[in-house]
């Protein structure tokens, strides 16, 4: 008969943000307005690196499970960090309301976020406040709609790249 390890014990508050673990990784819960504190303190403390930012439209499961006093949003913004001197990962789950997409730039504190940034705008429309070039990077300038939101119309849609010649 094998034992099994009691329940790790869910982490609390991160420079101020709840949190929990997630498959043994650890999730910071910010607000939005303390998004850029909490990632700069984040940066401070070795996760000097960020892997990836990404986006999620909970349009269809608002009852995800959050940690207490995480209000539910319809769209969550994610970044992934990496402390390559202590091997360790760290990602950070900000909601978003659908009513104020909105949140700041981290270009500032991750220069290589820049892309990234664009590509969350142009599918998700989500905004990234003072960010240096805030335009479609995937789909035409002149493309309605943002692709990833749950709400998009599911239909196909043709193949167009940015400045290339229309078929004749």
């Amino acid at each position: 008969m094998s034992e099994t390890a009691p329940p790790a014990e869910e982490p609390a508050l991160i420079h101020g943000a709840p949190s929990s673990l997630s498959r043994g990784q650890l999730v910071v819960y910010p607000p939005r307005d303390d998004y850029l504190d909490v990632l700069t303190a984040l940066r401070d403390d070795g996760y000097a690196f960020c892997t990836d930012i990404t986006a999620v439209d909970y349009l269809l499961h608002a009852d995800r499970p959050l940690p207490p006093g995480v209000g539910h949003e319809r769209f969550e913004v994610v970044v992934n960090l990496l402390s390559m001197e202590e091997a360790k990962r760290i990602r950070l789950r900000v909601q978003v309301p659908e009513s104020d997409p909105t949140v700041p730039t981290v270009f500032e504190l991750f220069p290589g976020t820049e892309a990234m940034e664009r590509e969350i705008y142009d599918m998700f429309g989500i905004v990234f406040v003072d960010h240096p070039d805030m335009t479609r990077i995937l789909m035409p300038d002149d493309w309605e709609g943002h692709p990833l939101r749950k709400d998009y119309p599911v239909a196909r849609i043709p193949v167009q790249f940015k400045d290339a010649p229309t078929p004749r």
